[in-house]
């Protein structure tokens, strides 16, 4: 884990709580699939900023669907500490949304977790990708130019390996 803290929270702000101690793992701090938890639902957080809310759903028939997301754990959170979770759109075109998220400690303001996700807009008669509608399209540009100009984030596309492994598996 990356110790250092970071004194300014980058992104915009779209969700908080706290650690429940349900979600405390053996090792006395937030298990893995609680961060993904969290980071779900501040999705569903960005999507009703975004107009695409359980009415939308219902009545166009469509939603989003996470085909690809990246978490990297930086800092631990233990139970009840507070989290906020920022949001960051990295691009988007007519149904894909690339996007981007930061875990924060809500007090201490230190980075605790990233995660990079890659959502289709889905159909859910024929479950398959389909355009955004206008209005959406409408808010996700709102949102991009709202949200600031910002450099990539370092943990954005990075690829998983190690350096001078003493085991590697053959490649085909």
């Amino acid at each position: 884990m990356d110790q250092s803290s970071h004194s300014q929270m980058e992104g915009v702000s779209i969700f908080r709580g706290k650690v429940l101690p349900e979600w405390i793992d053996v090792n006395d701090h937030m298990n893995v699939a609680y961060y993904v938890l969290v980071f779900d639902r501040a999705i569903d957080a960005l999507w009703e900023r975004l107009g695409i809310t359980s009415e939308y759903i219902e009545t166009k028939n469509c939603s989003t669907f996470a085909v690809e997301c990246h978490v990297t754990y930086q800092k631990e959170l233990k139970e009840n500490e507070p989290y906020l979770v920022t949001s960051q759109i990295l691009a988007y075109d007519e149904k894909r949304i690339h996007h981007f998220q930061r875990m924060y400690h809500a007090d201490m303001k230190y980075l605790t977790a990233t995660a990079e996700w890659m959502n289709l807009h889905v159909d859910l008669t024929s479950r398959r990708v389909t355009p955004w509608p206008q209005s959406v399209v409408l808010s996700l540009q709102e949102f991009a130019t709202h949200q600031g100009i910002f450099s990539k984030p370092p943990e954005v596309s990075r690829k998983m390996n190690i350096d001078s492994p003493i085991f590697m598996a053959a490649s085909q």
